[in-house]
C-alpha cells in the first residue's frame, strides 16, 4: 500500500492519504492528520530554496562575459559615447543604408506579432544567396541558431567537438545544454589538426562538431596556412560521422565564397552566417523606442540591438528546427530592417572595401611597434601577439584609459594576444596615436 502525502488548503494539518489496491482497481483513502504542517516539514524535510529548482549542471555554468556596451563603457571611462574608440567586438562602425532608417521610419505594425516564418526575410535571403527559401531558418542572431542546433540535436551527456581558440559561444551553449566538450587545440598556427579530429570522433563517439571560416580570433591569411577552410579539408572533415556546423560569420571579408549550397548535397552540413548586411558589415546597433505610439529611430545608442542572422539546413534536419524554435523569433523590426538592406547592395559593397582596405593600412601600421606582431587576417579584425616584455592585458586596460576599446582574451590558448577590429580611418589614427606611448 503505497501514501502520498497531500496538502489541505483549507486546514494547517497533513491530510494524509493511502493507496489501496482491491482487485484490479485504486481506492485513495484520505485521513485527517493531527500533527501540525510546519512541524512536520521541520522534522522530515529542509527549507526550500529557489536555487534547489535550477537543473544541477546550471548550478554550477559560468556566465558568458559579452563585450560591454557603450552607456556602461561611458559610465565607467567616464567619457562620452561618442568619445570612445570602439574596436573590441568586429562592428561596423558606418552604420546601415539609409533604406534601414526610411523603412524603420515608415513602420506601419509595430503592434502586431511578426511572421513566425519569415517568409519576406527568406525570401530575399533565398534572391542574395542562389539557395531556396526552403533551406534557409532565420534568427535573432547566429548565436540562437548555435542553441537551437544544439538543443535539437543534442541529448544531456552528448559531446562536440570544440576547436579553441575560436568563438567561445560553442563551448557556452554546450555547457547550457549540458553537453560534454572535446577539446581538439589547433596547432601553433592556428590551423585545424585534422588528424586529431579523427581520432576524437572516432574514439569520443560526438554529435557535432563546430568550424568558424575564417576563424575567430585569428582570421589568420598566409602562405602556407588560411583561416579559411578548403574545399580539401572540409570534404574530410564531413567523410566523418560528425554533423558539421560551418560557422561563415565573416565569409564577406574573405575572397571565398560560402559553402550554403553545399547543406543540398551532404545531408551533415550546417553553414551559419551573419551576413554582410546585419550583425558584422551593417548594422549591430540600432536603436527603436516607442513612445507615445510614434517609433523614433536612434542610431548607435545602444538601448537595442537589431539581432539577424540566419542558417542553410540539409531538409531532413531543417524540418525538426522549425518545430523547436521559438514562433516569434525574428522581430518585425529586424526583418523590415534585414530586408531594405538588400535593397542597397551597392551601399554594403562599398563598405566593405571601404573595411578591407582600412584593414590592410591598419595591419602595416602594427607592424611598426616592436612590441606587437600582427597577423594578417581574412576578417575584420587583426589578431596581435604582444611581446617584448609587454602584458597583453595591461595594454588593453591602458588603452581602456585613453579611451579605445580592444579585445583581451583569458583562455590559456590566447595567452598574450589582444584582438583589434578595423574601424573607420579617423579611429585607426587615435588608436595608433596612443600606442606610440608606449614605444
Amino acid at each position: 500500500m503505497g501514501v502520498v502525502d497531500i496538502y489541505s488548503a483549507s486546514s494547517p494539518c497533513l491530510i494524509r492519504a493511502k493507496t489501496r489496491v482491491e482487485g484490479t482497481k485504486k481506492r485513495v483513502v484520505a485521513m485527517a492528520s493531527i500533527v501540525p504542517v510546519e512541524q512536520q516539514v521541520n522534522e522530515g524535510q529542509q527549507r526550500l530554496t529557489g536555487d534547489s529548482f535550477i537543473r544541477t549542471h546550471l548550478r554550477k555554468l559560468s556566465p558568458y562575459q559579452p563585450i560591454l556596451p557603450f552607456e556602461v563603457l561611458s559610465s565607467r571611462l567616464g567619457r562620452k559615447p561618442e568619445d570612445i574608440i570602439k574596436l573590441d567586438a568586429n562592428e561596423n562602425p558606418y552604420g546601415p543604408p539609409p533604406e534601414v532608417f526610411e523603412a524603420l521610419g515608415s513602420l506601419k505594425f509595430p503592434y502586431i506579432y511578426p511572421d513566425p516564418e519569415s517568409r519576406r526575410l527568406r525570401a530575399a535571403l533565398a534572391d542574395d544567396s542562389g539557395l531556396e527559401a526552403e533551406y534557409i531558418l532565420a534568427g535573432c542572431g547566429a548565436d540562437e541558431l548555435i542553441d537551437l542546433i544544439m538543443r535539437c540535436v543534442l541529448d544531456p551527456g552528448d559531446k562536440i567537438v570544440d576547436c579553441p581558440p575560436t568563438f567561445t559561444m560553442y563551448e557556452f551553449d554546450a555547457a547550457v545544454n549540458d553537453a560534454a566538450v572535446i577539446k581538439v587545440p589547433r596547432k601553433s598556427d592556428f590551423s585545424l589538426d585534422i588528424e586529431l579530429i579523427k581520432d576524437a570522433v572516432e574514439q569520443e563517439k560526438p554529435k557535432c562538431i563546430f568550424l568558424t571560416s575564417p576563424n575567430n580570433p585569428d582570421g589568420r591569411r598566409l602562405l602556407f596556412y588560411d583561416s579559411i577552410i578548403n574545399d580539401e579539408v572540409l570534404l574530410k572533415i564531413l567523410a566523418l560521422p560528425i554533423l558539421v556546423v560551418l560557422d561563415e560569420a565573416y565569409i564577406e571579408f574573405s575572397t571565398m565564397e560560402s559553402r550554403m549550397k553545399w547543406v543540398k548535397k551532404h545531408e551533415n552540413l550546417i553553414v551559419l552566417r551573419t551576413s554582410r548586411l546585419f550583425g558584422k558589415l551593417v548594422f549591430t546597433w540600432i536603436s527603436i523606442v516607442v513612445l507615445s505610439a510614434i517609433l523614433c529611430i536612434f542610431p548607435w545608442l545602444g538601448l537595442a540591438g537589431l539581432r539577424v542572422g540566419y542558417g542553410a539546413f540539409p531538409l531532413s534536419i531543417i524540418e525538426y528546427l522549425w518545430r523547436a524554435k521559438q514562433p516569434y523569433n525574428v522581430s518585425v523590426a529586424a526583418e523590415v530592417s534585414a530586408c531594405a538592406a538588400l535593397q542597397n547592395p551597392t551601399y554594403l559593397e562599398n563598405v566593405k572595401e571601404a573595411l578591407l582596405q582600412e584593414r590592410e593600412r591598419l595591419y602595416n601600421l602594427l607592424k611598426d611597434f616592436p612590441f606587437l606582431n600582427p597577423y594578417p587576417s581574412h576578417s575584420n579584425f587583426i589578431l596581435c601577439a604582444v611581446k617584448s616584455g609587454m602584458d597583453a592585458k595591461k595594454l588593453k586596460e591602458d588603452l581602456a584609459k585613453m579611451g579605445v576599446m580592444i579585445r583581451h582574451y583569458d583562455k590559456k590558448e590566447l595567452k598574450g594576444y589582444v584582438r583589434i577590429s578595423v574601424g573607420k580611418p579617423e579611429q585607426t589614427d587615435v588608436l595608433i596615436e596612443c600606442l606610440r606611448r608606449f614605444n
